[in-house]
């Protein structure tokens, strides 16, 4: 069987360069290892997704020229993630949090990075009303996880020191990143991960995750450089980044877009130690 590669944004906005950098790596990947492509509409957030942003992905892919063979999205999804929840609990790997953001805040400690690492408080408490709202968190395993970057190299990372016991399901019910991506990256037979470095912290906590489902396999992973804004910050819906949409408007065509976007990047044969910028050439040539 063929391996398979996602390409997963978010519907909260309309995608921009940075997509575009993402969809470069992951195609090109594609080629490189002769994987299927798989298209998932990561609409866990329902407060922000929208219905039109979905389309638009599907709408500027395809002037992209990027053809996928396969589409899931999220929200149709939640019987998937009800069964991986019910695995959990058989195990007794899950504990309802009644911590409010202001307690997060102030009785826990903060990594190196600034994410809070939660101690285990409500793990601790004996009782709780569970028609409170609350969140369900994950119980980490305390134990340092190695893992491999083709691009980046070794990481021996211990989840419990970077973020401690994380939450799979949020006070509103809504699956969170963390536990719907997982599930998904098993369910979906996901065999090679390439996405932005901005995602690299989370790799061992969803590996002990994964583990914890029942994946003996791990996915081969290499995170990407990101583009960044004048403020040396990463491109974001939230900051409204220039869509690309907005270039089609103006008349940009993609072949354009691909070279601005490389450009910004900084792409060179030293970011990319399999050879993935002969990749990035072959599909801009195929296009």
């Amino acid at each position: 069987m063929p391996g398979k590669i996602r390409f997963a944004p978010s519907p909260t906005g309309y995608l921009h360069e940075g997509h575009l950098l993402s969809a470069l790596y992951v195609w090109a990947a594609a080629k490189k290892w002769n994987l299927k492509i798989h298209l998932r509409i990561e609409d866990h957030d329902q407060s922000r997704a929208r219905p039109a942003y979905i389309e638009g992905i599907r709408e500027d892919l395809a002037w992209l020229g990027f053809h996928y063979d396969s589409e899931s999205i999220q929200s149709a999804r939640g019987e998937v993630y009800k069964a991986a929840l019910q695995k959990l609990e058989e195990q007794s790997l899950v504990y309802p949090c009644f911590c409010s953001r202001k307690q997060l805040q102030e009785e826990n400690p903060r990594s190196e990075t600034g994410e809070i690492v939660y101690q285990g408080k409500c793990f601790r408490r004996e009782t709780g009303d569970t028609n409170t709202p609350h969140n369900l968190r994950f119980i980490v395993p305390d134990k340092t996880i190695d893992w491999h970057d083709l691009r980046l190299g070794d990481f021996h990372e211990n989840p419990k020191q970077q973020c401690g016991d994380f939450p799979i399901r949020d006070r509103d019910n809504q699956w969170t990143y963390q536990f719907a991506v997982c599930v998904d990256d098993i369910d979906e037979n996901i065999t090679h991960i390439v996405r932005g470095e901005d995602i690299r912290n989370s790799t061992a906590r969803q590996i002990a995750l994964m583990e914890a489902l029942g994946r003996t396999e791990r996915p081969i992973y290499l995170h990407h450089p990101l583009i960044v804004d004048a403020n040396n910050k990463k491109l974001s819906k939230r900051e409204l980044a220039h869509s690309l949409r907005q270039d089609k408007e103006a008349g940009i065509t993609p072949e354009m877009l691909f070279g601005r976007v490389c450009y910004k990047a900084h792409l060179t044969m030293s970011d990319s130690p399999i050879a993935l910028m002969d990749a990035i050439s072959m599909v801009m040539n195929h296009i």
